[in-house]
């Protein structure tokens, strides 16, 4: 069964996540000068809330928006679950090194340092890091050094 063989709409990737703060307006403005994203939408609610907003980067796409706590009490940020994260984002970029130093140099915690993962002839080679958002979310930031060599 081939589900996903359609052109996905325009200024969508294939899959996209949705990620949930607390405060999610300064989360937005954080993503884009720290992570590199770039605002395509963004929907406001009352009393200075998300509604909904989608941000890009290289072809991907996230969606960022408050927790309202009315109609959907499940999603919580970190920051609201005592540091738990339900998921790690991964995003491939061009320069992990460039990357992680200006992600650095605006205040953004370095979980793990740049480091490379070498998982053999039969795989791939793939330098990354770890940050930890102003919410608690982890992020990974990865370059493809070598692809699966057989």
């Amino acid at each position: 069964m081939d589900i996903a063989s359609k052109p996905v709409p325009k200024g969508w990737s294939r899959i996209s996540s949705s990620v949930t703060y607390e405060h999610a307006g300064p989360a937005i403005d954080w993503l884009c000068r720290v992570f590199g994203f770039e605002l395509q939408l963004k929907v406001d609610g009352e009393g200075g809330t998300v509604v909904h907003s989608e941000l890009t980067l290289g072809g991907g796409l996230i969606m960022v928006g408050d927790n309202v706590g009315k109609d959907r009490p499940w999603q919580k940020s970190p920051q609201q679950l005592g540091g738990g994260c339900t998921q790690a984002l991964c995003i491939y970029i061009d320069d992990v090194e460039a990357h992680c130093e200006h992600a650095r140099a605006a205040g953004a915690t370095i979980a793990m340092e740049p480091k490379t993962s070498d998982y053999g002839d039969d795989y791939w080679v793939d330098r990354s890091y770890e940050v930890i958002d102003l919410e608690g979310h982890h992020w990974w930031f990865m370059q493809r050094l070598r692809d699966k060599t057989s």
